[in-house]
């Protein structure tokens, strides 16, 4: 069982962040802030997969006031992106930002941090403090030569300082690396001292395969041993998959569960139907349903049922045939050109008869 270390709680709209809140899931869009409708919906996709925050890029002022409207046809906190200019950041918590990302220590000095922070109070914002690798101030750099865990944490707590002195304490922190080992040491570090929560991330990791891989072992690590309070999986990708490898990650660590499992098998000389195709159509199916139900796609009509004994539902293709089965049961025989749309009809048949029965419990 993972033990989870304690650290200060703060709320980013309606999301705990720390002290043992559920550890959520964030990701960041990658269309114009200043498109209020197409950021709009690319939000709403992310929230139908379970997106539970989400971050802005303000490159601007007129990106700083599209936050009002955006904000108004979302429902979960946005978090405005600032760099170098502090009156983004003023002006994106005046439009309704949630939560502002910044680097205190390259906003324009503490005149400005000042006002950043005395903004930040007023409409009580929390302030994430933002280092990666690229970012760590050039006299860190000198003194330990390279962005090491040592210097990337040293810059971070440089930086909670400066906001510190204006005695301010709604803080969460993030330090990031590309690389995986100084990405797991650094948050390590960090964690020993200090007791603000922690944003999980590697930066700049990849497209879908190589930084799903490097994320889920670096922040798989750090979650297993207790670290994080928030995190985003990174890739260079539409942002709706970053949630889906977000879930997965949590689903294997028995963290947290939404949504179905796709159990599937890798096929075989035994398969006779094309199994890539219709578990990809099951896999894109799924990924908006909460319930969380084992989903299981199998090539083989002879082993499938067995090899998927602990799935809820699933399928298994033959010659011309498919059966459809139940905690490893046949359930029922179908033609295979009909085999995806009735095993669809079961399964959100299957999906909402446990939303009601869960439901039912909770009254209880």
């Amino acid at each position: 069982m993972i033990t989870r270390k304690t650290t200060r709680q703060i709320t980013i709209g309606n999301v705990k962040i720390g002290n043992h809140a559920p550890i959520a899931v964030q990701s960041m869009t990658n269309s114009d802030t200043r498109d209020v409708d197409a950021t709009v919906a690319q939000i709403h996709d992310l929230e139908a997969a379970g997106c539970e925050i989400i971050r802005v890029a303000v490159l601007d002022l007129e990106a700083a006031a599209a936050i009002s409207r955006i904000r108004q046809q979302i429902t979960i906190p946005l978090i405005a992106d600032i760099h170098f200019d502090h009156r983004l950041a003023v002006a994106s918590m005046e439009h309704g930002a949630q939560g502002i990302r910044i680097n205190p220590g390259n906003i324009g000095g503490p005149d400005k941090l000042r006002i950043v922070v005395d903004a930040a109070r007023q409409h009580h914002v929390p302030i994430r403090v933002g280092v990666n690798s690229g970012s760590v101030e050039k006299e860190i750099l000198k003194k330990h030569g390279q962005p090491t865990p040592e210097a990337l944490v040293e810059s971070a707590m440089k930086n909670v300082a400066l906001l510190e002195q204006f005695n301010f304490h709604q803080i969460k922190i993030s330090i990031k690396s590309s690389d995986v080992l100084t990405t797991i040491a650094a948050y390590r570090k960090l964690s020993l001292v200090t007791d603000y929560p922690l944003h999980l991330g590697v930066t700049e990791a990849g497209g879908l395969i190589g930084g799903t891989v490097k994320s889920s072992v670096a922040l798989g690590m750090l979650l297993y041993e207790g670290i994080g309070d928030t995190f985003r999986i990174s890739l260079t990708r539409d942002p709706v998959e970053e949630i889906r490898v977000c879930y997965e990650l949590l689903r294997c660590l028995k963290i947290r569960e939404r949504g179905p499992e796709l159990i599937s098998c890798p096929t075989c000389g035994r398969c006779q139907i094309n199994l890539f195709g219709l578990a990809e159509k099951v896999e894109a199916h799924i990924q908006k349903m909460a319930t969380p139900l084992k989903v299981a796609v199998m090539g083989c009509v002879v082993n499938g049922p067995g090899e998927a004994r602990e799935a809820d539902i699933g399928l298994a293709g033959g010659n011309g045939v498919g059966i459809i089965f139940k905690k490893g049961k046949l359930y029922k025989k179908v033609p295979e050109e009909e085999l995806f749309d009735v095993f669809i009809r079961e399964l959100d048949a299957m999906s909402k008869e446990s939303e009601v029965a869960a439901r039912e419990k909770r009254r209880q």
